[in-house]
């Protein structure tokens, strides 16, 4: 039986033009000069965004990483909504390398996001200079353990406001912005606005064995450079990857595929009884009785998913076609009423 693999938009495989500009890309030594490809492609994406300049990294965590050492002090405290990639997983790096004190803010804007007001009050003002201070907000869009859901352009501008005004800088987790600009129909740029750094992974969703970018100004960006040396993510002939990314990008007016091939699937099951929410984009979280149960069956069936706290994962993504979700909804439908929770 051939595995239905949903788990994540991650697991994708280069696709034969990706290959292709792989071997043949221009390359250089990024750490003595700049590699060419690596170049081209940072100046594109920061183009996308809307922002001066962009470095290339090996992983979004390396690059939240590198955002926050920019932004924080030892002993500072950042702010990001409950269940965000920057507090739970990224092994504590935030604490750990960049010296920042996590502050989870709950969800009082929808899920994913907490209220301009929640950002003024967990922010406070500035005291005594033996009490704690809060420099930075951290956001997430879309949101992974929400669901995928979307940051509208509005309530990325109040919550960039509420910031500002209390002298926090803004850090943007877009691994998936992607798919918050295509849900919404909106240029990615639009959903930037205001913030001092962003990164954007190139494997999620789009299909680039590795890599993402951190975005920002052109100083940042410098500085960047040498926290990426410090961490080990100096790259050699990094253009064989930047050729990747580049042919990856070109993925991005499809996007809206995947989140039809999603909201199908929560559809299907659905029909079956099973509580599954109408997804905003490529993330379907469903609620089941016993995650571990429900995640091994569907195993035994060849479709394979993950466990988030009491839900399972589901997916969709570029080398899945909307019949290999029609062959997933058909091997899960008999497992409806046993462990899906129908």
């Amino acid at each position: 039986m051939r595995p239905i693999d949903l788990r994540s938009d991650t697991v994708t495989q280069p696709t034969a033009e990706m290959r292709a500009a792989m071997a043949a890309a221009e390359v250089g030594d990024d750490v003595l000069e700049r590699d060419p490809t690596l170049a081209r492609l940072e100046a594109r994406v920061a183009d996308l965004l809307g922002l001066e300049a962009a470095l290339w990294v090996p992983s979004g965590c390396m690059g939240n990483l590198i955002a926050l050492m920019l932004h924080l002090r030892r002993g500072d405290r950042f702010l990001a909504p409950a269940q965000a990639h920057v507090l739970g997983s990224e092994l504590g790096t935030g604490a750990w390398l960049a010296g920042g004190m996590p502050e989870a803010l709950a969800w009082e804007g929808g899920p994913g996001r907490p209220t301009p007001a929640q950002v003024t009050r967990a922010a406070g003002s500035a005291g005594p200079y033996y009490t704690l201070r809060t420099t930075l907000l951290c956001l997430e869009n879309t949101h992974n353990f929400a669901g995928g859901t979307v940051t509208s352009q509005a309530d990325q501008r109040a919550l960039v406001a509420a910031a500002k005004a209390a002298n926090l800088a803004v850090h943007l987790d877009g691994a998936r912005l992607w798919h918050a600009a295509a849900a919404l129909g909106v240029p990615l740029s639009a959903l930037t606005e205001g913030v001092d750094t962003v990164q954007v992974c190139l494997s999620k969703g789009l299909g680039a064995p590795m890599g993402s970018l951190v975005c920002g100004s052109m100083p940042a960006m410098i500085e960047a450079r040498r926290l990426r040396k410090m961490l080990g993510g100096g790259v050699r002939q990094g253009g064989v990857m930047g050729a990747a990314g580049l042919v990856a990008l070109d993925y991005l007016p499809r996007l809206a595929e995947d989140h039809a091939k999603a909201r199908r699937l929560a559809e299907g099951l659905r029909a079956f009884g099973v509580q599954a929410p109408l997804p905003e984009t490529n993330i379907l979280l469903v609620p089941v009785p016993q995650a571990s149960v429900a995640v091994a069956a569907l195993e035994a069936v060849g479709v394979r998913t993950l466990p988030v706290g009491p839900a399972i994962r589901f997916i969709p993504h570029r080398d899945l076609a909307m019949a290999d979700i029609e062959e997933a909804l058909v091997r899960m439908e008999p497992l409806a009423h046993t462990c899906l929770g129908a």
